[in-house]
């Protein structure tokens, strides 16, 4: 096996605790949210309600993509065994995936689209200001740029989600099912980060308070409920999924894997 194919380097194996070690993963972490959240929302092109709404969420996954892009060529820099950002997002399997169970599971309702945007969004834009005035200079530079691209999604999320809370008896249904069935993977987006990284990272657990603070604004002004559920298990940083990752993961990169090499 190649160095650019291994699941991870050996001098990460040899010292899994390592500041730098801890790092990749953080930066992988991210990276990952961003690629499983794209290819999730790519399966609305043609599929929403309108066709600019088609369009928006194509843009936002594309935001999502050029966000994974240069994180996971970071993360492949950061790692220093050659591997790229392609091979990083199609020569990984599921186990070796960092992502948050919440971006990973399918989104066929329309409803359970906006909840999960307005959370994961909003996650970001808090996580993205915050790291763009963090001690890694690569994080900051890609975090600052992303800022702008969220505060969008955020918005157009809010807009829905006003919309169909505060809309009919059936939508307003349908809105709180959604958040209802969103809200047992949220907690995830806030573990706390390992101690070696203080001070060079933006710690996710402190950012709780200002994520959920603005959820609630937006989810009280739709006339829903803020759940009250139990937290699902959490595991995606350590590469325990759900069943829908491998499916997904099938999907995107079956194209790759099966001509390797290929360019075009």
């Amino acid at each position: 096996m190649t160095p650019r194919n291994r699941s991870q380097s050996s001098r990460f194996r040899e010292d899994p605790h390592s500041a730098e070690t801890l790092l990749f993963e953080y930066t992988l972490g991210l990276a990952d949210d961003a690629l499983v959240s794209a290819q999730r929302m790519g399966w609305w092109i043609s599929r929403a309600p309108e066709l600019e709404e088609d369009v928006a969420l194509a843009n936002i996954g594309l935001d999502l993509l050029g966000q994974a892009r240069t994180l996971l060529t970071y993360a492949g820099e950061l790692e220093g065994e050659g591997r790229t950002e392609d091979d990083l997002a199609y020569l990984r399997d599921e186990r070796d995936f960092r992502n948050v169970k919440l971006v990973e599971r399918p989104m066929t309702d329309f409803g359970v689209a906006m909840a999960r945007l307005l959370v994961f969004s909003t996650y970001q834009l808090h996580l993205y200001r915050a790291l763009a005035a963090c001690g890694d200079e690569t994080l900051a530079g890609i975090a600052a740029k992303a800022v702008k691209e969220v505060a969008y999604h955020v918005d157009h999320a809010s807009h829905w989600v006003l919309r169909l809370g505060d809309g009919t008896e059936e939508s307003h249904a349908r809105m709180q099912a959604a958040l209802d069935a969103e809200w047992p993977y949220v907690d995830e987006l806030f573990a706390p980060l390992d101690a070696s990284l203080a001070g060079r990272v933006v710690d996710p657990a402190e950012l709780r308070d200002g994520v959920l603070s603005d959820v609630r604004r937006v989810v009280t002004e739709a006339t829903l409920s803020m759940p009250e559920v139990r937290s699902a298990l959490a595991g995606g940083r350590a590469g325990l999924h759900t069943e829908h990752l491998g499916y997904l993961l099938a999907e995107m990169q079956y194209l790759h894997r099966s001509h390797p090499g290929a360019t075009w």
